[in-house]
C-alpha cells in the first residue's frame, strides 16, 4: 500500500467510497420542491430518543425465561470483557460496559424467580429507563422495518464429487480490507475491500467474475449441490451443510468481497416477475425453481460475495458469540449499543395461501442487540433471528413488516428500590 501515489488512492477511496455507500432504493416520482431541506443524519446520539412512563410499552414478554437468560449471559460474558471505562451510546444516555453487567444481572435474577410477564414487566418498568428507535431514514414516527433470518441446512459436500460443484470460498490471500474512517471522519464507520493490481488498489471480483473465472487465491472449504441454496446462506450469513454421510458441517461469515449488496427481491418486484406484497425467500426460490435459465443472472445482480469459515458451534453473531434463537436480534452497531437490552414489538408472520405474509397474532419479547448484517443500515432496520428448522425457515421467509424497537437502561437512581413493584395491569 505504501507504493500507491497520494493522488491514485486518494481518487480511488472516493470511487470505494461511493459503490460502499450507494443503496438501492426506489427514486422518487413526484417533482424535488424548489428549497429541498437537508436533514441531519441520525448518528448514535440522535438514534434512540426517550420515553416518558405514560408512553411505556406494555413490555410483556411471550418467549420463555429459559432463552432470555441464555441471551444475556452471552452479552454480558461479551462486555465483562472490554477493556475498562468502554462506554456505549444509548441515544442521549452513555453507560459504560461495567453499568450494563450490572443492568443484565439485575435482570437474570428477577428471571431466576420465574415470574408471571407481568410482575417482570413492572420490575423493569421501575428499575428501568426505555428508548425508542426514531426508525426509518428520516427518523419519523419511531417506524422500524423488521425482517428475520435463521439457520439453513443445506447439502453439501467437504469434497467435489459430480453432484456438488458449487464452491464454498473462504476469505481469498489476495483481499486487502480498507477502513475509510481511517482516512477522514466523514467516512467513519465505512469499508471496503479490494486488491492489488500493479500498485493500484482495484475493486474486488464481483459475484458474476467469481463464478465465470473463480478464486485461486481462496481456499475451498466445501462444496455446494445448489448456487441458490448456497446464495440464501449468504444472506442468512451462516448455516449448516449436510454431509453425504449423514453429518453436519457448519460454516459461518468470514468476510465479503467488499461490493454492494443488492436485493435480488426487489430486482423480481421492478421487473413484475413476483408481486410485492408476495415478495419473500419461498416466493424467490418458487421463481427461480420455474426458472432455472434465469438463475445465473439473477444471482449475478447481487454482486457481492460472502467467504465462510468452519464453525464449531451454532451461529455466531458478531460478539463472538452464538446467537439464541428468538432471541438475538441484528441492528446497525453504529447506532445501537452491542450487547445492549431492547424490546422488540411486532407481528407474528405467517404465509397465506395466496403467499402473502399475514400476522398470526403478536411478537413481543425482550431481546439482545448481538449480531449484525451487510443490509441492516440506519435508526429503521432490525433482523431478528427465528434458529433453524421448517417453522424458523418459514416465519424469517415471510418477515417483513413494520414494528418498533425500544432499548433498556438501568435509571441513574432508583425512587426506592426495596419498594416490590405490582404487576401491569392491576
Amino acid at each position: 500500500m505504501s507504493d500507491l501515489s497520494r493522488n491514485a488512492f486518494a481518487l480511488l477511496l472516493l470511487a470505494a467510497l461511493c459503490t460502499a455507500c450507494a443503496r438501492d432504493v426506489p427514486r422518487p416520482t413526484a417533482p424535488a420542491p424548489a428549497e429541498p431541506t437537508i436533514e441531519a443524519p441520525v448518528t448514535a446520539d440522535t438514534a434512540l430518543r426517550s420515553v416518558p412512563l405514560s408512553e411505556f410499552p406494555p413490555l410483556i414478554d411471550d418467549g420463555d425465561w429459559q432463552s432470555l437468560d441464555e441471551a444475556i449471559g452471552r452479552s454480558r460474558r461479551w462486555l465483562a470483557g472490554r477493556p475498562s471505562g468502554t462506554s456505549f451510546t444509548f441515544g442521549p444516555r452513555t453507560l459504560e460496559a461495567a453499568e450494563m453487567v450490572e443492568a443484565l444481572d439485575l435482570i437474570r435474577g428477577w428471571i431466576a424467580a420465574e415470574p408471571t410477564p407481568e410482575t417482570f414487566a413492572a420490575q423493569v418498568a421501575q428499575h428501568f429507563d426505555v428508548l425508542e428507535s426514531v426508525g426509518g431514514a428520516d427518523g419519523a414516527d419511531g417506524g422500524m422495518l423488521i425482517t428475520g433470518y435463521y439457520e439453513p441446512v443445506i447439502e453439501g459436500s467437504k469434497r467435489r464429487r459430480r453432484e456438488y460443484q458449487v464452491p464454498i470460498y473462504g476469505p481469498p490471500s489476495d483481499i486487502i480490507r480498507v477502513d475509510l474512517g481511517l482516512f477522514s471522519d466523514e467516512w467513519k464507520g465505512r469499508k471496503t475491500a479490494g486488491r492489488l493490481r500493479g500498485n493500484t488498489l482495484v475493486p474486488y471480483p464481483d459475484r458474476a467474475e467469481i463464478r465465470a473465472d473463480g478464486l485461486g487465491r481462496a481456499k475451498i472449504i466445501a462444496w455446494a449441490r445448489d448456487p441458490v441454496d448456497l446464495f440464501f446462506i449468504e444472506v442468512q450469513g451462516s448455516g449448516a451443510l449436510a454431509l453425504p454421510n449423514g453429518k453436519e458441517m457448519r460454516i459461518g461469515y468470514a468476510g465479503s468481497n467488499g461490493r454492494q449488496y443488492r436485493s435480488i427481491g426487489r430486482l423480481l418486484i421492478d421487473e413484475g416477475k413476483i408481486p410485492r406484497e408476495q415478495i419473500s425467500m419461498q416466493s424467490i426460490r418458487a421463481y427461480l425453481a420455474a426458472h432455472p435459465e434465469e438463475i445465473e443472472r439473477v444471482l449475478d445482480y447481487n454482486q457481492a460475495v460472502v467467504f465462510f469459515r468452519k464453525l464449531d458451534s451454532a451461529p455466531v453473531g458478531s460478539l463472538g458469540f452464538p446467537v439464541t434463537p428468538r432471541r438475538s436480534i441484528a441492528t446497525d452497531h453504529r447506532l445501537f449499543p452491542r450487547g445492549a437490552l431492547g424490546f422488540l414489538a411486532t407481528d407474528l408472520p405467517a404465509m397465506a395461501e395466496d403467499g402473502s405474509t399475514v400476522a398470526e397474532g403478536t411478537l413481543t419479547r425482550f431481546v439482545l442487540n448481538q449480531d449484525r448484517g451487510g443490509a441492516i443500515r440506519g435508526a429503521g432496520r432490525v433482523d431478528f433471528f427465528w434458529g433453524r428448522g421448517e417453522e424458523a425457515s418459514m416465519r424469517a421467509g415471510v418477515m417483513k413488516q413494520p414494528g418498533r424497537l425500544f432499548f433498556l437502561v438501568q435509571k441513574a437512581v432508583d425512587e426506592d428500590p426495596t419498594v416490590e413493584p405490582e404487576p401491569l395491569g392491576g
